[in-house]
């Protein structure tokens, strides 16, 4: 527990003030690259992580390939690829799976049995933390267009995402007592979950009331509670990779919180699901 507080207390005002910084630098156009570049930090380490996941389970994963897909699909996001150019986007994805197929086709060629292991797992590490997590990074740099809008995105993101980790964790350690996926994730259970889902929609109701009113609360708490579900969904899918390879977190990285990717799981799956609803609904 003590732990775990201090790498909060370490890392939290770090996130919080790259997140911050451009809205009291809004003619520093450098201002986002801070944020940018730990991101990219986070999404390198968690694909690290899962490679190392991955070689625990000896499925042969390149990931020299794997990194070299990701950086491709990283520099498309910090220039908002998925608003200023889907096609090429969609265009990168496709060669990012014929890359790692016809690379893999070569290097198994000695012996193919476990060729499409190898393949499936490079393909998942790439799009589950390089692809899904690029939304994270677009959030950053794609809604500049709207002055400080990028920044309340994001700290809403961060808000809600670990308000409702950090409820599922205390309710469920302080009053859990029915499992909710024993076999997945030993330590979850139905009580935790239902106070993720209250935080999740509390801090929801306290972004819109101490910075993002263009978010009212009749918006703005319904997608709390539904990031809030998904987050729960990302975590007990990394909560599985980690059981195949029995492993109770992916590195000890972060004294308390495990690995990057266990901080991350929740992130990942929420991102797009932002980031798609921010486009729809502020234009």
């Amino acid at each position: 527990m003590k732990s775990r507080l201090i790498t909060a207390a370490i890392a939290l005002p770090v996130i919080i003030f790259s997140i911050v910084f451009p809205a009291y630098a809004p003619n520093l156009p450098e201002a986002d690259w801070l944020f940018v570049a730990i991101a990219a930090f986070a999404l390198a380490a968690g694909l690290f992580e899962y490679f190392s996941i991955a070689k625990k389970l000896e499925l042969k994963a390149d990931a020299g390939v794997g990194y070299l897909a990701a950086a491709l699909l990283f520099v498309l996001f910090v220039f908002d690829a998925p608003s200023t150019a889907p096609d090429l986007l969609l265009a990168s994805a496709a060669f990012c799976v014929i890359l790692i197929i016809v690379t893999q086709a070569f290097r198994f060629q000695k012996d193919f049995s476990k060729m499409l292991a190898g393949i499936g797992a490079v393909l998942l590490g790439v799009f589950y933390i390089a692809f899904l997590g690029g939304f994270i990074v677009a959030m950053r740099t794609g809604f500049e267009d709207v002055p400080g809008l990028s920044t309340k995105l994001l700290g809403f993101f961060f808000l809600v995402g670990m308000g409702s980790d950090v409820g599922a964790y205390f309710i469920g350690r302080s009053v859990g007592k029915y499992k909710m996926a024993p076999q997945i994730s030993p330590n979850k259970t139905w009580e935790g979950f239902a106070g993720g889902l209250m935080l999740g929609a509390g801090f929801a109701a306290l972004s819109t009331f101490w910075f993002f009113p263009e978010l009212p609360y009749q918006i703005s708490i319904p997608l709390g509670i539904v990031m809030a579900l998904v987050g729960v969904a990302g975590d007990l899918s990394e909560s599985a990779m980690k059981r195949a390879a029995k492993s109770k977190d992916t590195a000890s990285i972060l004294p308390g919180h495990g690995g990057f990717l266990d901080r991350l799981d929740s992130l990942l799956f929420n991102a797009p699901l932002l980031y798609y609803f921010a486009r729809s609904y502020f234009g």
